[in-house]
């Protein structure tokens, strides 16, 4: 037995998920270092190689280089397989490997998909990895034919049309955000269709697989019985409100300044895209660094609360948000405040407290970095900058205010930290850091303080 097999037999499933995603960077990292992968002439300092790679398994999207001035066709092919491991996730992954070798998955392997996939049963683990990894892998196959006509009847270059239908297609089902035109989707600012077909497939990626197969199942199996999970209903609701929230107030609040002088379809447009990819895509098709201070700090708080559970995206998670709403408004309305009732159903107390626990240390997480950074930067970079970057790797969305270029390393040490942390989640760091306890055999006297 390998000396990798010894350490992860003797690790938790939450650290074994964290040594794969680890080793997934690393495999990441010596891809990106292969003959040809990078354009005649071009040399990239290691950090930048590292910070891509963490960026790509995390599928985040900021980068402290030029994809297409610094990576060859190869090398963007690399990349777009660097995405969908971290899109996919590196557990989906290992079970396809697992199932193609014919090997058995065991208990312990259960455990890890059910751990990575936010399952909270290991009941039919296997058989969701495959409908996920399916589901993602057509979604993909149908935007990049899409795009790519699109691409062909107006650019007549086959070659170009399919890397750039592939490339888009595959950054915005995964949320990725990287991009090969070096300006995100800018170019395509006053193109709707492409803009279309993009903000669907972010949508189908960070929405949560387990929201598209119930939808798969009851287009299939159309009954009068069928009932959604709690899960598909809050995460639907609450992904369609913050969205059409950051919609509006990006609308009102750029309206008369960088919407100013555009009509009001091309306004339209913009709000909604940049709606949608605080969701965690980070794809853009105005220069984010262009509105006003008020829209970017909205925008970073949206990031901060990322895409749904089991997804591509980062974050806090929509379902912790609605959760921390439901619990606010539980207890302002003085009913019941041990338990939060919603369509018809009660969450699960310990839903409750890891909400609390998630939000809470994503708080304390990313103020940390935050000063870290302006501690780093030694004023090279303002509130605002670092506030939007550290949201943005922590959501593992890719915005940026166009700073990610100049920063030193240490600062990308702290974003790396982030994207990492933020696309293996929260849940999964609190219960490594937590000590294994037995439970209480007494009670001390309990005693009110006051609140507030």
């Amino acid at each position: 037995m390998s000396i990798f097999n010894q350490l992860f037999k003797k690790t938790s499933p939450q650290q074994a998920i964290v040594l794969y995603y680890l080793v997934a960077i690393v495999i990441a990292f010596l891809l990106l270092n292969l003959p040809f992968v990078h354009k005649t002439g071009v040399h990239v300092n290691p950090v930048d190689t590292l910070f891509v790679a963490v960026s790509g398994v995390s599928v985040t999207g900021l980068s402290t280089v030029n994809i297409v001035d610094t990576y060859s066709t190869f090398g963007q092919i690399i990349i777009m397989i660097i995405l969908n491991i971290g899109g996919i996730g590196v557990m989906a992954i290992g079970t396809i490997l697992w199932v193609l070798l014919g090997k058995h998955i065991g208990i312990r392997e259960r455990q890890l998909i059910m751990l990575d996939n936010n399952k909270n049963t290991m009941s039919g683990a296997v058989k969701l990895i495959l409908e996920i990894v399916r589901a993602l892998l057509i979604i993909e196959a149908i935007g990049a034919m899409l795009l790519s006509f699109y691409f062909y009847r107006d650019t007549h270059d086959l070659q170009y049309a399919i890397m750039q239908g592939l490339f888009v297609s595959i950054s915005a089902t995964t949320n990725g955000g990287l991009d090969i035109t070096g300006q995100s989707l800018i170019p395509y600012a006053k193109d709707y269709f492409i803009q279309t077909i993009v903000m669907c497939l972010i949508l189908l990626g960070s929405i949560g697989f387990p929201v598209l197969l119930e939808i798969k199942a009851y287009i299939k199996n159309r009954t009068p019985d069928f009932r959604f999970s709690l899960f598909a209903k809050i995460t639907t609701f609450t992904y369609l409100i913050l969205f059409i929230l950051g919609f509006i107030i990006i609308l009102l609040f750029e309206y008369n300044h960088a919407f100013q002088n555009m009509s009001w379809h091309k306004s339209l447009f913009h709000a909604l895209f940049q709606s949608i990819t605080t969701r965690s895509a980070g794809l853009q098709t105005i220069d984010v660094s262009q509105f006003n201070e008020s829209t970017n700090v909205v925008m970073g708080f949206l990031m901060f609360i990322g895409s749904s559970p089991n997804s591509v995206g980062g974050g806090i998670r929509t379902t912790t948000l609605a959760i921390l709403i439901l619990f606010l408004i539980n207890f302002s309305n003085n009913v019941d405040r041990t338990s939060i009732k919603v369509f018809n159903r009660e969450i699960h107390t310990l839903d409750i407290q890891r909400s609390f626990a998630v939000f809470v240390m994503a708080s304390i997480l990313t103020f940390i970095s935050t000063i870290l950074i302006l501690v780093f930067e030694n004023g090279s970079l303002t509130f605002l900058q670092a506030f939007f970057e550290v949201m943005s790797a922590f959501g593992t969305t890719g915005l940026s205010l166009g700073v990610t270029d100049d920063i030193n390393n240490y600062t990308k040490v702290v974003l790396m930290i982030l994207m990492f942390i933020g696309r293996v989640g929260l849940v999964c760091f609190i219960i490594i850091i937590s000590r294994d306890r037995e439970f209480d055999k007494f009670h001390y006297p309990k005693e009110r303080i006051q609140i507030g």
